[in-house]
């Protein structure tokens, strides 16, 4: 990262919701009883696959010009600071439309 003087890391977002009609195939059977999914495990075959490709579609306008995303780890990276706020802003709303939410535990501003 070259010439980036205010990166900030928002990793972990939730998981993507499993929709009704895909919770039967994740079920699994205990002795407690039968249970299933009401978010995609990152366990499953597919589920990084599929979450990278949410993620992507998420920040298609932000993806190589202010914010980099490799699974649940994000980097938004900006030269100036006010141009840094208005990305994170930028971030934060599209996090909002697609109801998604971030750990604070595990964010990192820097």
């Amino acid at each position: 990262m070259r010439n980036v003087k205010f990166p900030r890391c928002i990793p972990r977002l939730q998981p993507d919701s499993v929709g009704p009609e895909d919770q039967e195939k994740a079920s699994f059977v205990t002795d407690q009883g039968i249970f299933c999914y009401n978010v995609m495990p990152f366990g499953l075959k597919n589920a990084g696959a599929t979450y990278q490709r949410l993620v992507n579609h998420m920040f298609q306008s932000q993806i190589g010009r202010n914010m980099e995303v490799y699974i649940d780890d994000m980097l938004v990276k900006s030269v100036e600071e006010q141009d840094h706020i208005k990305d994170l802003v930028e971030c934060f709303q599209i996090l909002e439309t697609f109801g998604m939410k971030l750990n604070p535990a595990k964010c990192t501003f820097g």
